[in-house]
């Protein structure tokens, strides 16, 4: 069942800085509806772009990182990936990404989508490449608080673990949702 009418677009106004971090901003802005003229200010994360990185080795595999996360103070099972340098191209950061945190590098590289990634507080997109033919080719390169430990699985395992809730990181679920029509072709031979 449709709704009567469209959501009105609110008006933006003013943004003030609430608090500022290393990784991202969290900012006040103000915000005005057209038709009832209520203004209120709302909160917004300002953060740079990310990259996850599908890569696919020659035999059909998926390279995934598991690292733990501050956030939910655990482990998590992932895609690689990270935060897009200012003016770069989402499949260099990518490729970047992948070479710093795994060591692989690939011969085939590019953007499968873009999603926001919680569009009720955050500003940001993450963009997902795919990189193909991948292979380990140099020494990783981490961040300092990096510490990863990097896996290949077989592509239809790798969806199991989506599938069972071993994968729990929405983003790379973005990525595995988008790269399935990729691997289907893949798997039929074309």
């Amino acid at each position: 069942m449709s709704s009567l009418h469209s959501p009105s677009r609110w008006e933006k106004g003013a943004s003030r800085s609430l608090a500022a971090t290393r990784i991202f901003d969290v900012r006040g802005v103000e915000f005005r509806h057209p038709v009832r003229g209520t203004e209120r200010e709302f909160v917004v994360i300002a953060s740079p772009d990310w990259v996850n990185v599908i890569a696919l080795t020659p035999d059909h595999r998926l390279v995934l990182v598991n690292q733990f996360r501050y956030g939910t103070d655990a482990f998590s099972w992932e895609v690689p990936g990270g935060v897009i340098d200012l003016g770069e191209d989402p499949v260099t950061a990518g490729v970047r990404e992948l070479r710093e945190e795994t060591g692989y590098t690939g011969k085939i590289a590019r953007l499968l989508g873009s999603v926001n990634p919680n569009p009720a507080i955050m500003s940001n997109r993450c963009h997902l490449v795919l990189v193909e033919d991948a292979v380990r080719t140099v020494e990783q390169e981490w961040d300092p608080d990096e510490e990863i430990e990097v896996t290949s699985l077989p592509v239809d395992d790798v969806y199991a673990w989506a599938h069972s809730g071993r994968i729990t990181h929405s983003l790379v679920l973005n990525a595995l949702f988008l790269f399935a029509p990729r691997w289907a072709e893949i798997k039929a031979g074309r």
